[in-house]
């Protein structure tokens, strides 16, 4: 398996709502393995198609110990409730870290890589794990969900730079 590079804040790929998996052909099942090693390697517990440059609705999600890592193809929230804020970051935006406002519980429907229906609920981290990368299949970064303009003004000085070299790296 390979080790792919994750896409960055201002990248434009991250904006675009992802496209609906078809099939799970050969070619996803390698993408959803190349996915579990980046997101190991990255240290991350979740990881979207986009945020390594494929429009397509697949995540792959460790579990809250960052085992077991499970692909999702065609993920959807079908239920959710209570609020819950606490800190997320981001593998696209490194060193950002704010609070974040979720459910405190959902329920997740989706596709396993055989093309079996799987039915998830999940609370605590794992739900917000799930909840952050369904917002990336969708174009939404965390710091989109800020509401402190405070917060929301030192995320923007962090990552000001980062997008500007992001952006320039994109279109040439």
């Amino acid at each position: 398996m390979a080790i792919l590079s994750v896409r960055k804040y201002g990248d434009p790929i991250l904006r675009r709502r992802a496209a609906r998996v078809e099939a799970v052909t050969p070619e996803i099942r390698k993408t959803i393995a190349d996915m579990i090693d980046t997101m190991y390697d990255e240290v991350g517990l979740g990881l979207a198609a986009p945020q390594i440059g494929v429009p397509l609705r697949l995540m792959v999600v460790a579990d809250d110990e960052g085992r077991e890592a499970r692909a999702l193809v065609n993920p959807i929230i079908t239920e959710q409730g209570g609020e819950v804020v606490a800190e997320e970051g981001c593998l696209s935006i490194p060193g950002v870290f704010a609070p974040v406002k979720r459910a405190e519980w959902v329920r997740l429907e989706a596709e396993d890589p055989e093309g079996r229906a799987v039915a998830l609920t999940a609370r605590g981290l794992r739900a917000r794990v799930f909840q952050h990368e369904l917002d990336h299949l969708d174009g939404v970064l965390f710091t989109d969900r800020l509401t402190s303009l405070d917060t929301l003004r030192r995320v923007e000085e962090l990552v000001g730079d980062e997008k500007e070299e992001a952006v320039a790296a994109a279109s040439g």
